[in-house]
């Protein structure tokens, strides 16, 4: 017969590496934060990266109108087309009503605006609104959804500026 005393692990064994793990992590945990605040800025980013291009593809194919909308208050931003005179929410899961995640904040620069509007415009030649929408982050990271000219297409820019004031929030 074997003897099977101090094969396994003792209760002071199993306690300590959970102290040490639980102090590792404590540790990790500020850091993973940033980086998930960072991932939920590339993710809505890259969400509106792809509004844009479906927007600009469709009123090309179509021969209408899209607009990319946006309500600051309301933290908001949706596709609309023209029909008969009047924008309307598109029937498909790209005209819902997409909400940015809690703790980012977006800036417009050089985007069309008709009374309570604001929007980018993608028309049937191909231009569209020449404009930036900057999505800061709450450690005051920033990204940009830009477009230099009517006739390019929207690109995602990291900006290399920290935006101070928004970090603090």
């Amino acid at each position: 017969m074997r003897n099977n005393k101090g094969t396994g692990f003792t209760l002071l064994e199993l306690v300590l590496v959970m102290v040490i793990l639980s102090t590792v992590l404590a540790l990790a945990a500020p850091s993973l934060r940033g980086f998930f605040a960072s991932r939920q800025t590339h993710d809505t980013a890259a969400q509106i990266l792809a509004l844009t291009q479906l927007a600009r593809s469709q009123a090309i194919s179509e021969g209408i109108i899209y607009r990319l909308n946006f309500d600051t208050r309301e933290r908001t931003y949706w596709l609309t087309a023209q029909k008969a005179g009047a924008y309307e929410r598109l029937d498909t899961s790209f005209g819902q009503k997409f909400t940015l995640p809690k703790d980012m904040i977006l800036e417009l620069e050089d985007v069309d605006e008709e009374e309570d509007d604001v929007f980018l415009a993608f028309t049937p030649q191909g231009t569209v609104t020449a404009g930036t929408l900057r999505l800061i982050d709450r450690g005051g990271r920033a990204l940009e959804v830009t477009c230099p000219t009517v006739t390019e297409s929207f690109s995602i820019v990291e900006c290399e500026q920290t935006y101070a004031a928004h970090a603090s929030r």
